[in-house]
């Protein structure tokens, strides 16, 4: 690869691609409030906007600053170097009309070629002729070596004269340009939202320590088929999720609303929950102690929780579960062999009784969602007046993918929680990071044979 092509590819790369996301993610940054609600008016309005769908917005403002920088390119650092056209040798000065007169060459050769048979209705052929020595005049002024720049400028302003006389009723204004590519830029965005990601903003620590208040993620509406708009139906279908995936999905009590839970049960599975743990089909998921684990929340002297953090598997899915011991029943806890040892209410988990919940059985097409922080999570658990209850598919948005923004309860920038995958080596918050690093790639390491940590086949 010689010298100019990786100037070239450095120039185009650094320009058109880095600046132009650099900036939009850091003025959706600014203009993202902590507080959605924070200021009022024409401006509060956008801050909602932003920070609801931020982005949409990234992709627009993204478009915009790509198009202005475009528009620049010929005085921006390296534009020397790279030439415009090919041609090095085009004064700097000059770089901008000639790609000009490039582009109004290109823009006559279209509109002849599609509108042939009008404009040879409508345009005498004298005027077409003469259009056609003006437009050869220009090809051969540009092709020039060296360029004559006051032969290029006479020959592109007549050019332009000619062809604004002659074709102007079929040409596109400048501002009918602009407004297209912006609505492209618009319509892209949206059916980049519709069909292949979306953002969304962790809005409780239900789903602790995975995921934190303030995390912004994105969704991978792609992953189990994307939902035609307004409908129950989609264009192709991957479900239902793998045991231990994180969705994001419609709540069934309350559709306007998101939630985000982790995957548990599918159709037919028989769930039970001990203490916050899943018993499946008479399975119980297999965990691994990584420590002890705490946050605050709110003010008050409840406003600490405390508790146990393990890993659990799950079918080929290991992750983090916090089990609070403030939302635990007090009590010492008994030890048994089987439910049947246990008082009422409570059930048997390796060798101690704990708070039972259930059984239920998952609906076909329907998942059994749970929160990662087991006591402090309102999932298919409790739904439906305790009853609990599933998720059907059609309410299934996307798979979790990664953090991509996040934000400290004070409205601070999270740089540690940012490019956090939802689905990877889980990532401990905080100063536990240090403190339970060890212990946590220590289950992670033993972690039992897949066949040890998948549930038997539900019973029909």
């Amino acid at each position: 690869m010689s010298v100019q092509s990786i100037l070239r590819l450095v120039y185009w790369t650094a320009w058109f691609v880095v600046v132009p996301i650099f900036l939009a993610g850091l003025t959706v940054w600014l203009i993202s409030p902590a507080d959605a609600t924070a200021s009022g008016g024409a401006f509060g309005y956008l801050q909602s906007v932003v920070h609801d769908q931020p982005v949409p917005v990234a992709i627009v403002l993204f478009t915009l600053f790509e198009m202005v920088l475009w528009n620049q390119r010929y005085v921006l650092p390296l534009a020397a170097y790279v030439g415009v056209a090919g041609r090095r040798d085009v004064p700097v000065a000059l770089r901008k009309r000639f790609e000009q007169a490039s582009a109004l060459l290109d823009e006559a050769g279209r509109v002849l070629r599609r509108h042939q048979r009008d404009i040879d209705r409508a345009i005498p052929e004298a005027e077409r002729e003469a259009l056609q020595d003006r437009m050869k005049a220009l090809r051969a002024a540009m092709e020039a070596h060296p360029i004559d720049a006051d032969a290029f400028e006479d020959s592109f302003a007549k050019a332009d004269d000619a062809i604004a006389a002659t074709l102007g009723r079929w040409r596109k204004g400048e501002l009918r340009e602009y407004g297209e590519s912006i609505a492209i830029a618009v319509v892209v965005a949206l059916l980049l939202r519709a069909f292949v990601v979306e953002a969304f903003k962790i809005p409780s620590r239900s789903m602790v320590p995975t995921l934190e208040v303030g995390d912004h993620i994105f969704v991978n509406k792609f992953a189990f088929g994307p939902m035609i708009p307004w409908t129950h139906t989609r264009l192709f279908t991957h479900l239902p999720p793998a045991r231990g995936t994180v969705i994001v999905f419609q709540f069934p009590e309350h559709p306007e609303q998101d939630f985000i839970k982790r995957t548990i049960g599918l159709p037919g599975d028989r769930i039970e929950a001990i203490d916050g743990r899943p018993r499946i089909n008479g399975w119980l998921a297999p965990r691994c102690k990584v420590g002890e684990f705490g946050y605050d929340e709110g003010d008050g002297p409840f406003s600490h929780h405390s508790g146990d953090l393990y890993v659990e598997y799950l079918g080929k899915e290991a992750y983090l579960t916090f089990f609070d011991r403030t939302m635990m029943a007090p009590g010492e806890e008994a030890s048994c062999k089987k439910d049947a040892d246990c008082p009422a209410g409570q059930a048997c988990a390796d060798g101690l009784c704990g708070e039972y919940q259930g059984p239920y059985t998952v609906k076909p097409e329907q998942t059994f969602m749970m929160g990662d922080n087991r006591m402090n999570s309102h999932d298919s658990r409790g739904w439906f007046e305790g009853r609990g209850g599933g998720v059907p598919y059609y309410y299934i948005r996307g798979n979790a993918l990664w953090v991509w923004m996040s934000f400290t309860p004070s409205g601070n920038l999270a740089w540690d929680r940012i490019g956090v995958s939802v689905m990877g080596m889980p990532r401990l918050p905080g100063e536990y990071e240090t403190k339970l690093r060890p212990r946590l790639v220590e289950c992670m390491n033993n972690r039992p044979p897949i066949e040890a940590t998948t549930p038997p086949p539900a019973l029909h």
